[in-house]
């Protein structure tokens, strides 16, 4: 069974960092596009990150470039999610993704597994 399980949520400051971390379990994701998704109360599911196998490829939307950076280590099935320079609008609860594909989208549909989420709240 594929189990996506996101930490390092938590309360901080503006213009503070976190660092998310997904752990993936149950089959090796290290051919696939995995991705960083966000909501907030009242708002749809929105795109934040993604990166392909070879972290040759990463997308961001452009409420987080710069700021945010992506990341994997295949070897330990294992994506990230770098916070820098956090804002208000931030606040949401954060969602790791996988797909059974290699190509990286930003559609929410188009990913096939996904996490419970880890709420960051950023204070200002």
């Amino acid at each position: 069974q594929v189990q996506l399980v996101e930490s390092g949520g938590g309360l901080v400051q503006a213009g503070g960092s976190l660092r998310l971390s997904c752990a993936a379990s149950g089959r090796t994701f290290s051919n696939n596009a995995m991705g960083w998704f966000r909501q907030a109360p009242g708002k749809e599911r929105e795109f934040v990150a993604a990166i392909n196998w070879s972290i040759a490829t990463r997308y961001y939307a452009d409420s987080v470039k710069g700021r945010f950076t992506i990341s994997r280590d295949n070897a330990k099935n294992m994506v990230y999610l770098q916070m820098n320079s956090l804002k208000p609008e931030d606040t949401a609860v954060y969602y790791c993704a996988a797909r059974q594909r290699v190509a990286v989208v930003t559609m929410v549909n188009e990913y096939d597994y996904w996490g419970q989420g880890t709420q960051v709240t950023v204070s200002s």
